[in-house]
């Protein structure tokens, strides 16, 4: 059986399901210089991007789940919710049960070890999933592999010209969003359980445990 499976004939992995994003605070503010007086310098008022506080698209207040409340308290996961949110907002393939499977998905993310990885995970999947069907969005050239095990066709699309970058990760009918990852060298992407790590023309591949060492065709 497929281990990952589809939203809206796009591709969703273990924890498929999403919403929308923020924005960062402003800088620090320098003290204002002293004047000589006896009277004390009134501090400068903040500008208005220090004032700005970062929230998501729905009311804080009314965070119903653990992962919406993990939302509310962190600044890079809202700023996600609110760029899902727009993105959704602008598109023309809107399927109001599969959002509503998405964040069903996004709040079972109570039961990981690390809650905050699979909400970030989870929005960032969506962000690619809507991203990718998109009229305007060009599909990159598929690149094929040949593996150590050729009993089912390996292949990669690197979608680099979208927010958030990332790559789509074909094994046989299994299919996965990835996303890149630090490396010291060669190029590197993954998510929980799956890794792709292509050095000196030769990749190394971990899907869900089925390790394979590829070579991409001519």
């Amino acid at each position: 059986m497929a281990r990952v499976l589809f939203c809206m004939g796009l591709l969703i992995l273990a924890a498929c399901k999403a919403q929308d994003a923020p924005t960062p605070s402003g800088s620090e503010v320098p003290e204002a210089p002293s004047t000589g007086s006896a009277e004390e310098t009134p501090a400068a008022a903040p500008p208005a991007s220090a004032q700005a506080v970062t929230v998501p698209s729905f009311d804080c207040a009314k965070a119903a789940s653990d992962a919406e409340k993990l939302v509310c308290g962190d600044a890079e996961l809202a700023a996600l919710d609110r760029q899902l949110s727009e993105r959704y907002a602008s598109s023309s393939k809107k399927d109001p049960a599969t959002e509503r499977g998405w964040i069903n998905g996004r709040d079972d993310c109570w039961k990981e070890e690390d809650a905050r990885s699979c909400v970030l995970d989870a929005y960032r999947t969506r962000l690619v999933e809507l991203a990718i069907i998109a009229p305007d969005v060009m599909v990159p050239k598929t690149v094929e592999f040949r593996c150590t095990d050729n009993s089912k066709p390996f292949t990669m699309v690197f979608y680099n010209e979208i927010d958030p970058v990332a790559a789509v990760m074909t094994w046989g009918s299994d299919q996965a969003i990835v996303f890149p990852q630090p490396t010291g060298s060669g190029s590197k992407y993954g998510r929980k359980g799956i890794e792709y790590w292509e050095h000196q023309g030769e990749a190394s591949v971990d899907f869900y445990g089925n390790r394979l060492s590829c070579k991409p065709l001519p």
